[in-house]
């Protein structure tokens, strides 16, 4: 079968599976921690990160965006990528904007605060980082209400790898509950029809040890 190299809370790695989810590709889940850096797990990504998509053929393929255009080209329906070169380039700068700028400015900040110094036992959790994602994260709430006031989803009329990528970093942030949905209700609106997804609901409804979800984490209609 199938094999995804996946970690909780890594962003790029629930976007690989939501994406598998909605085109309805059957794979094996393998938890990878990328700091233990396996050899075996070395072998398949010398990189050491995930996600990785191991195929039944054997062919490997690593690293978000090499994974998400693979499936788009081996598995176009539903297309995620769009019909159009301008639909195409709009997707791609808006998933861009999510896997680089939100990363680096929240998603980073939050699980290295929260899952990495507790399980690496690097320290106590820094609050004036989390302070600084906080503010971080309201310029990119404030966003998506622009694009979700003008359009029916993040980059156009159809669901995308923009929403993909935005939902899945959020939902790592989320999880911890450190979204400011009640002062975004466009955002907020846009994200519950995210969660409402049968593909969405699956990976929300993952249990992790040692770690309690925000109490609406799961519910759509947070």
């Amino acid at each position: 079968m199938r094999q995804l190299y996946h970690y909780w809370f890594c962003p790029f790695s629930r976007k690989i599976r939501f994406s598998l989810l909605e085109k309805v590709l059957e794979c094996e889940l393998v938890l990878e921690l990328p700091w233990k850096r396996r050899t075996d797990f070395l072998i398949l990504n010398p990189a050491g990160n995930v996600p990785v998509l191991k195929e039944e053929n054997g062919l490997v393929i690593s690293g978000t965006h090499a994974v998400s255009e693979y499936l788009e080209e081996e598995y176009n329906k539903p297309n995620f990528l769009g019909s159009t070169p301008a639909i195409r380039s709009e997707v791609r700068r808006l998933t861009d904007w999510f896997d680089l700028k939100f990363n680096q400015e929240v998603t980073e900040i939050v699980i290295n605060e929260k899952v990495m110094k507790k399980y690496l036992k690097r320290g106590n959790t820094d609050a004036s980082f989390i302070r600084f994602a906080s503010q971080n994260i309201k310029h990119h709430l404030q966003y998506i209400e622009y694009l979700t006031d003008r359009r029916n989803w993040l980059a156009g009329d159809e669901f995308s790898y923009a929403d993909i990528s935005a939902a899945s970093h959020l939902s790592c942030v989320d999880y911890f509950g450190d979204v400011p949905w009640e002062r975004f209700s466009k955002a907020r609106d846009w994200y519950a029809r995210i969660k409402s997804r049968p593909s969405m609901q699956i990976i929300l409804k993952d249990n992790i040890a040692g770690l309690i979800p925000a109490s609406h984490y799961r519910d759509p209609d947070f």
